[in-house]
């Protein structure tokens, strides 16, 4: 799984994508709607930054912010790292450690958002393996 284009990763998954404009409310309810735990913001059609969880914590309530006035835009964080679809899972799995993050927007040559890649598909990679391993391991017992 580590060397399939991200594009097989996000496989037609929804992903939150709004204005600049859009209040940090909507942007929220957007994401807690499609169980994202990110948007992607753009302007003009160009990725231009994104917002997740952790911003809606720390930069809004923390803050003392006002979610329904509070401007995506202002909080978000501008330039996020991106990848190519084409790139390789493991490329965006490597990225996420080497920079802390836990999110990567994923743009196509335009720099228009396509999709975005999470840890959570990392987690699912593991996943992936446990469960050929239990597999594995139920054959095995009844071999013996």
């Amino acid at each position: 799984m580590p060397s399939r284009p991200i594009h097989q990763v996000l496989a037609d998954r929804s992903f939150v994508n709004v204005s600049i404009f859009t209040s940090v409310r909507e942007v929220t309810q957007l994401m807690q709607a499609q169980h994202c735990s990110a948007a992607l913001i753009t302007e003009h059609g160009v990725l231009t930054g994104i917002f997740t969880e952790r911003d809606a914590t720390f930069r809004v309530i923390a803050a003392g912010l006002d979610p329904d006035t509070t401007a995506v835009g202002e909080v978000m964080t501008h330039n996020p790292m991106t990848l190519a679809e084409d790139k390789p899972f493991g490329h965006a799995l490597h990225l996420m450690y080497e920079s802390g993050i836990r999110h990567v927007a994923v743009v196509d040559a335009a720099k228009s958002p396509v999709g975005i890649v999470t840890a959570r598909d990392a987690l699912q990679l593991d996943a992936l393996a446990f469960g050929a391993e239990l597999v594995r391991r139920e054959e095995i017992t009844v071999i013996l």
